[in-house]
C-alpha cells in the first residue's frame, strides 16, 4: 500500500442524496450537483489526511460533470457495482473510504478492504 497516497473517498451519490428528504427527486442531477459543490466546498469532514472525493452517479443524474476537488463518475448500471469495481481496483494500493448507508453495499466494500461510514459524514 503507498502510505503517500491520498485517500480514496468514494461517494455512493444515490444513497447520499436519498438519506435527506429535502425534495431530491423532482432534480436528481441537481441534487448531485449539489453534493458535488458541498463535496468541494467543505471536503470529507473528519478526515485529516489528503483526500481524492470520487462522486459516483448513476440513473437521472448520469452526466454531472467533475469540478476541481471532486471527480464525478456515471456509473453505466448500477451505482452500487461501479462503487465496488472502484474500490477493487484501489484497495490494495491506498486507503479507501466509502460513504453510504446501504447495508448490501457496505458489506462487499467492507470485504475488499474499504471502510465505511454513514451519510452523515458528507451530509449533515
Amino acid at each position: 500500500m503507498n502510505d503517500n497516497a491520498p485517500v480514496l473517498v468514494v461517494v455512493d451519490a444515490a444513497n447520499v442524496v436519498g438519506s435527506v428528504p429535502d425534495g431530491w427527486w423532482r432534480d436528481r442531477r441537481g441534487a448531485a450537483e449539489r453534493l458535488r459543490d458541498r463535496l468541494a466546498s467543505d471536503g470529507v469532514p473528519g478526515v485529516s489526511e489528503p483526500v481524492e472525493v470520487l462522486l459516483v452517479v448513476e440513473g437521472a443524474a448520469r452526466g454531472v460533470e467533475s469540478v476541481p476537488g471532486v471527480r464525478v463518475e456515471s456509473a453505466a448500471g448500477s451505482g452500487d457495482d461501479h462503487i465496488v469495481e472502484v474500490v477493487a481496483g484501489a484497495a490494495d494500493d491506498r486507503s479507501v473510504l466509502v460513504i453510504t448507508a446501504d447495508r448490501e453495499l457496505r458489506r462487499r466494500v467492507g470485504e475488499l478492504g474499504a471502510e465505511v461510514a454513514g451519510p452523515r459524514t458528507v451530509r449533515p
